[in-house]
């Protein structure tokens, strides 16, 4: 490839509208590369840049661009060049950007498709929200199981082109029910004469179309394919999904999870995109719960307030016992979230996941209260900041750390269990409301400690 022109030289080609050498530059630039740039203009720019690329060049890089920047092209593009790219894009990929817009705007982006397209479309639109069946393209090579090799390789240079793959060719009877698939490396090795039911092996791994769309990242995530077969409830072969497609949704599907972990509703448009006042509902709405769990904290601090009042070193320890227990509890929460979204743990583990917690926050209290042990009594060799009695509070501190640690480890990782079971999204159980959860039962167990083994002294 040549060296591409500096972004300014190119800038001054779109600014000045020179559509000749624009498009001789552009021509030597790969489609990932032509959406960077296309992010970055006005819309107006977007649909110029657009109608200068060569034709195959426009199809891949509308696949790749941001779906805010697919819309803006749509509504500045021509209806003409609108309904080519709406036409020509995989079906997949159409109905996956499709089902992001207004039903309003979904209605006049149908009247630009064919027939055809227009009732593929429709098909894969009526299939439920955030099943398999929205993933898939009907664009896939079948054959029957009693072609020749011969006749496969013939079907495949003449309708293979327009595929979404050829990387596997999918078997199926009579009455289209899939009976088998196979790699099209198994035919490169083998006589033309040989028959497809002699690749056979009847073993393949398919979807039923209502699957939900979590399980075929899980299952393209465990077997080393290109492409995976979609099915009804009678086996007849529907469409296939590609690992393009998984690949994206387990993008989206992790970047929703990060942002409810961190406490945050599931922004629908990029960060910079997303209106401000929008942007602020997102995150006011968790933050508030957040709040108002938080002033159970204050609430179960004034509980106690004569033991504090008698002894006022007990409130000097109440951070560290808080964010330790918090900080456990996010962190056990987090690392079950991501292992129930990899298919590591199911809720039938939760005993297994119980017992493993309660020794991991049996191992991690102890060590935190053997260093919080030590550092109340070496600080007693240099201060009398803990008085008389530092021996109790050093016992209080570090018998509350192992208990607040326990519970946080306990509690984080048992919640996004129950949340599942409940049918919400374990992510709602955020390492934010985790930690505001153990703050508030932190407080309850240090003091309940304090006043156990200061009873009859200080207290």
């Amino acid at each position: 490839m040549k060296n591409k022109p500096s972004s300014l030289s190119i800038k001054e080609l779109i600014d000045s509208e020179n559509k000749k050498e624009l498009k001789k530059a552009l021509n030597n630039w790969h489609s990932p590369q032509i959406a960077e740039l296309v992010e970055t203009l006005p819309d107006e720019q977007k649909a110029f840049v657009f109608s200068v690329l060569p034709y195959e060049l426009v199809i891949k890089t509308f696949k790749v661009l941001e779906l805010e920047t697919r819309k803006a092209l749509i509504r500045n593009l021509a209806n003409e060049q609108a309904a080519k790219i709406l036409n020509e894009v995989q079906p997949d990929d159409r109905t996956e950007f499709l089902s992001e817009l207004p039903s309003k705007t979904v209605t006049e982006l149908l009247k630009l498709l064919s027939e055809k397209e227009r009732k593929i479309t429709l098909s894969l639109l009526g299939y439920p929200d955030h099943s398999v069946g929205r993933l898939m393209t009907p664009d896939y090579i079948a054959v029957k199981q009693d072609w020749t090799v011969k006749h496969v390789f013939d079907y495949v240079r003449e309708h293979g082109q327009d595929k979404e793959t050829v990387n596997v060719i999918y078997v199926i009877d009579d009455k289209g029910v899939l009976i088998d698939d196979i790699r099209i490396r198994e035919f490169l090795f083998v006589t033309p004469e040989k028959k497809v039911s002699d690749l056979m092996d009847h073993k393949f791994i398919s979807f039923f179309v209502t699957d939900e769309e979590e399980a075929a990242i899980n299952v393209f995530r465990k077997n080393n394919r290109v492409a995976l077969p979609v099915t009804d409830a009678q086996g007849i072969l529907l469409g296939i999904i590609t690992i393009d497609d998984v690949l994206r949704l387990a993008e989206k599907e992790e970047t929703e999870d990060m942002q409810k972990i961190g406490g945050v509703e599931v922004l629908d448009e990029p960060y910079m995109n997303i209106p401000f006042l929008k942007l602020m509902k997102k995150r006011s709405g968790w933050l508030v719960i957040l709040f108002l769990g938080e002033m159970l904290t204050a609430t179960a601090m004034g509980y106690f307030e004569n033991e504090i009042a008698k002894a006022v070193v007990l409130a000097l320890f109440v951070p560290l016992i808080i964010s330790s227990g918090g900080n456990s509890g996010s962190q056990a929460s987090t690392l079950i979230i991501r292992a129930m979204a990899l298919g590591e743990v199911t809720l039938k583990d939760w005993w297994r996941i119980m017992k493993r917690e309660i020794f991991s926050g049996l191992f991690l209290g102890s060590v935190l209260g053997i260093i919080g042990f030590i550092r109340v009594a070496t600080w007693s060799l240099f201060t009398t900041i803990y008085g008389p009695h530092w021996l109790l509070v050093a016992v209080v501190v570090s018998f509350s750390l192992l208990g607040v640690v326990l519970w946080g480890t306990l509690s984080g990782s048992m919640l996004p269990l129950v949340l599942k079971r409940a049918g919400a999204d374990p992510a709602v159980s955020s390492a934010p409301f985790v930690a505001t959860l153990v703050d508030v039962t932190g407080l309850v167990i240090y003091f309940t400690i304090a006043m156990i083994v200061m009873k009859g002294t200080i207290l």
